[in-house]
């Protein structure tokens, strides 16, 4: 049994292993995405985040869940080689990225014409840990989309699975992480481009005991910019979207966080992301352009226990 509800751009999506505390589990990880979306969000004028951005170079106290998020993001930075970067605010905005994304996909692109900036590198970031505080170069901007909504799916799931006392399953939007005991056989996880595509219509079928699984792609978040076609996984050394080899890249790891920054990481090496995943043991499914699929490090041909 499962309730969704619309949250932090995407749709919030709760399980129960026990039926009865559907709802205390609903109410807990509600509660962890109110936080999370008034402190991580790039959308949000008064948020931790944008506070950061507006305060010219000055440090800013930000809350504790703030600070986490901006470890997390900076850590991965540094395991993907700064492929995944958090500065890469100003390179979204003015590519087009620059409010929630029903407003961007809403305009007429025709006239828009995106520009193409290098993110400043994650080394920009100061954080001072005892005062609580974070400080960013007067002109960087920080985008937390690609760690922030997997930090929020672990958190939410550990969240409801002490509240509930029971197995949960909390999806936000291609963020998946479990927590609590599973039930029998694990979650079942559909697979495909769009986290909004119908059960029936899936690619195909997994089922997850612990930890997390993530699904990154170039084909859902696009806009136009005149005759082109842009999407939201940035390279942060050129501003520009990705121009991978892969469309889609689904991954399992202990973590929803972990392996989101796998999916995120891999989309951006391309080819080369087959040998980076083998050597991190990361279990991943890869579609190309063309829609076939590679699978790697374990990730099973058929439904199983990831």
């Amino acid at each position: 049994m499962s309730v969704s509800f619309p949250a932090l751009g995407t749709t919030a999506t709760v399980a129960a292993s026990y039926e009865p505390a559907l709802e205390i589990a609903r109410t807990a990880v509600a509660a962890e995405l109110d936080d999370v979306d008034r402190s991580c969000s790039r959308f949000r004028p008064d948020s931790d985040l944008a506070r950061i951005v507006s305060a010219r170079g000055r440090a800013v106290h930000v809350s504790p869940l703030l600070l986490e998020a901006m470890h997390e993001a900076i850590r991965a930075a540094r395991v993907t080689g700064g492929l995944v970067d958090p500065t890469v605010g100003r390179s979204l905005r003015l590519a087009g990225y620059d409010a929630t994304f029903p407003i961007v996909t809403a305009r007429d692109g025709t006239s828009f014409r995106a520009r193409f900036v290098a993110a400043p590198g994650w080394q920009t970031i100061e954080i001072d840990e005892p005062a609580g505080t974070i400080r960013v170069p007067d002109g960087v901007e920080l985008d937390l989309g690609a760690t922030a909504k997997a930090l929020a799916a672990d958190r939410c799931a550990r969240a409801a699975a002490a509240a509930a006392r029971c197995g949960v399953l909390i999806a936000l939007g291609g963020d998946v992480a479990v927590a609590g005991e599973p039930p029998g056989g694990g979650w079942p996880v559909g697979i495909a481009d769009d986290h909004a595509t119908a059960p029936g219509e899936v690619h195909e079928t997994v089922a997850i005991a612990s930890g997390g699984l993530a699904t990154s792609s170039t084909s859902v978040r696009r806009w136009r910019s005149g005759t082109q076609v842009l999407h939201h996984v940035v390279e942060p050394r050129t501003g520009r979207p990705a121009d991978s080899c892969w469309r889609t890249v689904s991954v399992a790891a202990a973590s929803c966080l972990d392996a989101n920054i796998a999916s995120t990481a891999s989309i951006l090496l391309g080819e080369a992301a087959l040998d980076w995943l083998d050597e991190r043991r990361l279990p991943a499914r890869l579609v190309a352009l063309d829609g076939s699929v590679v699978r790697t490090g374990g990730w099973p041909a058929e439904a199983a226990v990831a």
